[in-house]
């Protein structure tokens, strides 16, 4: 971790495609896991009948305001994104099984990607985002899904859906509708916009 974080700008994530985008874009910033446990705040969400873009918004911004309140002077950017098909959210696989399952109940079908990002500083909230793009898996044999498993291997346990569109996922699709960064994780256009505002950014 770098000695000084006074005016840095922290994703709080160790997504390693966030970081990519971020890098991507030209980027300066310092890493850090946020280190909550996503799966009680998703439970209390789920049981107070939360929809999956609420769900998406309040994970994006807890991961956020924990690490900013330990780095009060920098940036931090929170994001999440949670897949719902037919009212089901789904949560990434643990194994290629579960995997399996998923592609099974996504193929031929519509699902949204409830995005959500924002920028906490000093523990409160400067900025947010949401998005939802849309996603038609096509109607592909259960023989490609066996080749494409075999294919990704563990790689399709790293996202919700078992799948990465930037690599061998994409085959797996009839129609994408929704920008391509919020997609994979990180609606990089609006939070560029944002940090010009706050000069990080060169105009």
């Amino acid at each position: 971790m770098a000695p000084d974080l006074i005016a840095t700008l922290i994703l709080a994530s160790q997504s390693a495609i966030r970081a990519d985008i971020l890098s991507g874009a030209g980027l300066d910033f310092i890493q850090m896991d946020s280190g909550i446990d996503e799966a009680p705040i998703k439970k209390t969400l789920e049981q107070a009948g939360e929809s999956p873009a609420k769900m998406a918004q309040t994970l994006a911004a807890a991961k956020a305001r924990t690490v900013s309140l330990s780095h009060p002077e920098a940036l931090v950017i929170g994001a999440d994104q949670v897949l719902v098909c037919q009212g089901r959210a789904f949560d990434k696989p643990v194994d290629l099984i579960e995997a399996r399952g998923h592609l099974e109940a996504l193929r031929g079908r519509v699902h949204a990607l409830e995005t959500a990002v924002a920028v906490f500083q000093n523990g409160s909230c400067l900025w947010h985002f949401e998005t939802a793009p849309e996603l038609e898996m096509r109607k592909f044999s259960d023989e490609f899904l066996t080749r494409y498993l075999e294919r990704v291997g563990d790689k399709a346990l790293w996202s919700v859906g078992g799948y990465q569109i930037e690599g061998p996922g994409i085959n797996l699709f009839e129609r994408i509708e929704g920008d391509y960064f919020s997609i994979l994780g990180l609606p990089i256009l609006p939070l560029l916009n944002f940090l010009r505002r706050h000069g990080r950014v060169e105009t």
